[in-house]
């Protein structure tokens, strides 16, 4: 299990790392396609594979909290095309085809929060299949998912977070009534309760 300061992880050769093909056309979105057990069986473009009803694919979801044992949420920028506006937890995406989940989240992480995790650790996985009823589109993930904590102040990039906020449970549990989440957070914090606790300890309440 790593426990070692996470960094910013080099991006996937497959990838060119600006995005843009020697055509100068946009490189697609490329994801991996998993089974049952979540052994690789292939790649799809990202749209596609979340168009109903769904591609099963690797994802990744990192919760973060800070000294205080609060929990790090964004709240997704307006422009995403899939679930946008509504709060999710602190980091969540896809690994390139071959990027290790481990890399991937750090990497992630770091490009829309501007910070890098410490003592990030792997906490299992889940797979589900959430239909997002605004857009259309379906998660369907084998999910890896990632505690650890944040020790710097985020620097949210706007074109991927609308704004942030630290929360404790309790907090969570009243803006979760009252505000909107995104259609996967429930499962992924269920699934990562046992190594959040094991983080930030029983006063913590998660």
């Amino acid at each position: 299990m790593p426990t070692t300061p996470a960094t910013a992880a080099q991006i996937s050769p497959e990838i060119p790392s600006n995005g843009v093909q020697p055509s100068g056309d946009p490189a697609p979105i490329m994801l991996e396609l998993v089974d049952e057990d979540g052994r690789t069986i292939g790649t799809a473009e990202k749209l596609a594979a979340h168009q109903a009803p769904g591609q099963l694919h690797r994802a990744f979801s990192v919760f973060l909290f800070d000294e205080a044992g609060r929990l790090l949420l964004q709240r997704r920028a307006l422009g995403k095309y899939h679930s946008p506006g509504v709060w999710s937890n602190t980091c969540c995406g896809h690994p390139y085809p071959g990027e290790a989940p481990f890399a991937a989240a750090a990497r992630r992480t770091f490009e829309e929060l501007g910070v890098s995790p410490t003592l990030l650790a792997e906490a299992g996985t889940v797979r589900y299949n959430h239909p997002d009823p605004a857009s259309g589109l379906v998660e369907q993930e084998y999910n890896h998912l990632f505690v650890g904590m944040v020790q710097a102040a985020p620097r949210p990039d706007p074109e991927e977070i609308e704004e942030t906020a630290f929360v404790t449970a309790g907090e969570l549990a009243e803006r979760h009534a009252a505000a909107p989440f995104s259609a996967w957070f429930m499962t992924v914090l269920d699934a990562a309760r046992p190594a959040v606790r094991e983080l930030t300890g029983p006063a913590g309440g998660w």
